[in-house]
């Protein structure tokens, strides 16, 4: 009864449609501040946006669920946007929690035009696909570029996961949810030899063994002989929505949505399994196996209490607002709260900012490191000082 009633809870609330007004508190920061949140950009407004990226320069590109990437120039004032890659007729979005998810732009992008894409397919499949931008135009996508790099099943219609982030070492981290379905019933969390509910890293530079990408030496399981995945970079995850490297410590931040009790925060490292689905969070999901060998925990978690049950991940922020470097900026999609959390502790401080109406779908930051969120609704918000 408690899978059922999760999963009827997560696709009223997850990437649903809800009303929101822009009533928001101020919050008195240490030094007499006041942090906010500003309606970003009046005057547009988008179509279920799940992503928000920036290619470096003064523009900013929002992914809408059903296909579309949209580019605009980051400035309050701006009032329209241009179609930067519509791939409406490929995208699968019948599902809540299926569509377009993901986008990033490789490390040399002004030199090479390439970006990557994560969506499902109308075969129920992931794919992550390379396009390269209009020659001509950057702030233009060639439809017709696409070179699918990795692709594989889906068995349910949720859980997809859908981020892509190149790390610090150049290459492409793919966050792959377990499936889908409730409670992982095909196992695949603790099943290495499935690409599901892991972290996929993989080397989009250098492809070797017949494939469109490499396999980086380092991987855990690279060069395995016993069927291990080796684009696995870590595993035992159950929906990682959302994930990012801090700019300054180069950790991978990553929020894990949970099934019946818990949300969870993990700083993820090379071949660390996470738990899911023997455990949720730090509490034993399966009385039955709770055998902890060799699992990390997570950093932080909170409890589905006062309506929390689905975490949205953020940022590690290092931008202008002094009181918040360094604190991991996060949000929950049902309630709405978005938090602070204290990111080098042994018993971190988790601070409320905003109890806010939105249904926050994702997290963003511009070439300046200011961190937005989107509300699936359509709209974009800033963290900012007030005047």
């Amino acid at each position: 009864m408690k899978i059922l009633y999760a999963l009827a809870f997560s696709l009223i609330l997850f990437l649903g449609s809800c009303s929101e007004d822009g009533d928001m508190p101020l919050i008195p920061d240490p030094d007499g501040d006041n942090l906010i949140i500003s309606e970003a950009f009046p005057l547009l407004s988008f179509t279920r946006p799940v992503d928000l990226q920036s290619n470096g320069d003064n523009h900013l590109f929002v992914v809408e669920q059903p296909g579309t990437i949209r580019v605009f120039v980051n400035d309050p004032t701006v009032d329209k946007t241009d179609i930067f890659l519509d791939f409406t007729a490929e995208v699968d979005d019948r599902d809540n929690e299926e569509g377009l998810l993901g986008l990033a732009f490789h490390p040399n992008f002004n030199q090479n035009g390439y970006f990557y894409i994560n969506y499902t397919s109308s075969q129920s499949t992931t794919r992550v696909s390379r396009f390269s931008a209009n020659s001509q135009n950057s702030l233009q996508a060639d439809p017709t570029s696409e070179l699918v790099l990795i692709e594989f099943s889906q068995p349910f219609g949720n859980h997809n996961g859908g981020q892509l982030v190149f790390g610090p070492d150049g290459y492409l981290y793919i966050a792959v949810g377990d499936g889908g379905s409730g409670g992982d019933p095909q196992g695949h969390g603790q099943n290495t030899s499935s690409l599901l509910g892991s972290i996929l890293r993989i080397d989009v530079d250098n492809p070797s063994d017949g494939l469109n990408y490499g396999i980086p030496n380092d991987n855990y399981f690279a060069g395995n002989q016993s069927n291990h995945r080796a684009e696995i970079y870590a595993f035992g995850l159950r929906n990682p929505w959302r994930m990012s490297f801090d700019s300054e410590s180069g950790q991978l931040w990553v929020a894990d949505v949970g099934q019946n009790e818990f949300e969870e925060i993990d700083i993820v490292e090379n071949g660390g399994n996470y738990g899911w689905k023997i455990m949720e969070a730090d509490d034993c999901f399966n009385s039955n196996n709770c055998d902890q060998t060799n699992l990390t925990g997570p950093y932080f978690q909170y409890s589905h209490d006062n309506g929390n049950v689905s975490i949205t991940g953020g940022f590690v922020y290092r931008g202008i607002i002094n009181d918040l470097k360094g604190w991991y900026i996060y949000a929950d999609y049902a309630s709405g709260r978005v938090w602070a959390l204290e990111t080098a502790a042994a018993n971190p401080t988790n601070k409320l900012l905003f109890d806010t109406n939105h249904r926050i779908s994702t997290f963003g930051i511009d070439s300046n490191q200011e961190v937005y969120f989107c509300s699936i609704a359509g709209k974009i918000y800033k963290l900012e000082l007030a005047d």
